[in-house]
């Protein structure tokens, strides 16, 4: 079997590490301040209302924390992580700097100037829509404009990652990207592809009405928009974690990468199929054709298809890793992980609560289950087992070894590391089976159930139950700030010749002898863009000469 030959490495420069590690401190502060709000939400379901002690610090309002646990959660947290991540991809990957590193810096302090003017008005109360920030619901202009600066920064940031690897290609034209380089450049083409629809939405809708420029806004259009951009999101989250899952992992584990055709494979195929399935969160708005609701949804089981590669693959290289370090069985080899290693453990418990996240996205696409379960706590159960745990828990099991990389500092406390990624484990076991169940007995979702009215016997047990798992994920993710934050700021450096590298695993062929249509980007690009324009473009069509901008704005 013919194994990759051995490539030189790029050594990061201390201001590149800096830069890499500032996206870091944004989203690991961003991570802080919203996860303060959710287990707020979570204690109020059980009737413990702690949001009147906030009361003196004008946060009492249960929708605002609500916005704002979204906001800086599945969006500020990710998107900043994300996209330092990616520089580090880019540069590791291509072995070689960025090619106009004075541009990502413009990207990011544009991204850094966007979150404050989106926070201020969110903790004000003035854009307390939630993170689907859904029309008519209003908010300040400021919150929309602050959003549309994050998504152009870290478009910006997405030109420089393009740039540098145009000019590497220049100098590498028979050579396979080199596999985390690539995952990240599909990553950020997707995002940059599908945050078209709420750049649009925003531009020409949320805030010229927010600015009093129009009088109204048209809810279906704006939620078409929302959705263009909103499932795509999700894969914008995982999609980091994937790279790390078939680039990093193995090599963690003592492995290598099962296929590097597999993984490429996978790659294009979310960015063929993660966009045009928009309409499978709109099932139940009657101004779309269900014809054209039938179409996204099987584009959505399309998607599972490269969901099962990935599984398949990751195990593989897991169970290879195993078998070198002696694992044997038919389950026997999973004992024979590094299980001790806190960033190995965390992403293993993630990619376990993403199996089954998975197959509750299969039910969220199946249009006559989906009337059961839309708008009930199944959804947000659903998304804390895919944003809260296959992505953040990943996140928080990658910055194990980044940020003793970045800081030349060992990591505080492995074991209380080890600890926190369990406690997330059990915590969000707890928490999504409680939401899930609640959702099946019709508990709605984004409401405070905690002094509802109509709340039958039979939900309290498990209303306790989200209140249990949220204390939990609570003290896991003050661990995890402790521990990052004590890493950073310790004075004890790793001796020289002992750093923590970056783990990039080999693949068990040599990427040269990948097809050269898995590494070539202009077929993909053109189906990508057709198969939008066939699943969007008609209704988009439709809905635009049609819209009625005439529904006035209101607060929840």
């Amino acid at each position: 079997m013919t194994t990759l030959k051995p490539q030189p490495t790029y050594e990061m420069t201390g201001q590149e590490k800096r830069f890499i590690g500032l996206h870091l401190v944004v989203a690991i502060f961003a991570l802080a301040v919203g996860s303060l709000f959710g287990p707020l939400q979570a204690f109020e379901w059980s009737g413990l209302d702690l949001y009147q002690y906030l009361e003196p610090i004008g946060l009492d309002d249960y929708y605002k924390g609500l916005t704002a646990h979204g906001v800086l959660n599945a969006l500020v947290w990710t998107t900043f992580f994300i996209t330092g991540f990616l520089t580090l991809t880019t540069i590791v990957g291509l072995r070689r700097p960025l090619r106009y590193p004075k541009l990502n810096q413009v990207g990011f302090w544009m991204m850094v100037v966007g979150l404050v003017m989106a926070a201020v008005p969110i903790l004000a109360g003035w854009a307390s829509v939630l993170y689907t920030f859904y029309p008519p619901l209003e908010a300040s202009w400021a919150f929309y404009l602050g959003l549309t600066l994050v998504v152009v920064g870290s478009w910006i940031e997405g030109y420089g990652f393009f740039f540098t690897y145009i000019a590497w290609r220049k100098e590498n034209q028979d050579v396979r990207t080199p596999f985390i380089a690539f995952g990240g450049l599909i990553t950020m083409a997707m995002w940059q592809i599908a945050t078209l629809g709420i750049a649009v939405e925003i531009l020409t809708m949320l805030l010229p009405y927010s600015l009093g420029l129009t009088s109204g806004t048209d809810p279906e259009l704006g939620r078409t928009f929302f959705w263009f951009t909103g499932h795509p999101l999700v894969y914008f989250w995982l999609l980091p974690a994937y790279i790390s899952w078939y680039g990093m992992l193995p090599k963690q584990a003592g492995g290598k990468l099962f296929s590097d055709s597999l993984a490429r494979l996978a790659f294009w195929l979310f960015l063929l199929l993660s966009i045009p399935v928009g309409f499978h969160h709109q099932f139940v708005d009657p101004g779309i054709p269900s014809g054209w609701k039938a179409i996204h949804a099987a584009l959505t089981y399309g998607v599972a298809f490269p969901s099962m590669l990935t599984l398949f693959t990751v195990v593989a290289s897991l169970e290879y890793a195993a078998s070198r370090r002696g694992g044997k069985g038919l389950f026997g080899w999973i004992r024979a992980l590094p299980w001790n290693d806190p960033s190995v453990s965390a992403q293993l418990l993630a990619g376990i609560l993403f199996m089954f996240g998975g197959i509750g996205g299969i039910t969220n696409a199946s249009y006559d289950v989906n009337l059961v379960v839309h708008n009930t706590a199944w959804i947000p159960g659903h998304f804390h087992l895919t944003v809260a745990t296959a992505v953040t828990l990943s996140f928080m099991g990658i910055s194990y070894w980044l940020v003793p990389h970045l800081t030349g500092k060992p990591l505080w406390k492995p074991k209380w590391a080890l600890v926190q990624t369990w406690l997330w484990f059990v915590g969000m076991v707890i928490f999504s089976n409680a939401m899930h169940v609640l959702g099946l007995l019709g508990a709605p979702r984004r409401t405070e159930l905690g002094t509802a009215p109509y709340v039958p016997d039979e939900w309290n047990g498990h209303l306790l139950r989200v209140s249990i798992g949220g204390a939990i994920l609570l003290v896991s993710v003050i661990m995890y700030v402790v521990t990052m934050v004590r890493t950073a700021a310790q004075k004890e450096r790793v001796a020289v010749g002992e750093e923590v590298q970056i783990p990039i695993a080999e693949s068990l062929r040599d990427p040269q002898l990948t097809p050269l249509w898995l590494d070539t980007w202009r077929p993909w690009i053109i189906g990508t863009v057709l198969l939008i324009v066939l699943a969007y473009g008609p209704q988009l069509y439709d809905q635009i000469t049609n819209a009625s901008f005439s529904s006035p704005g209101f607060g929840p």
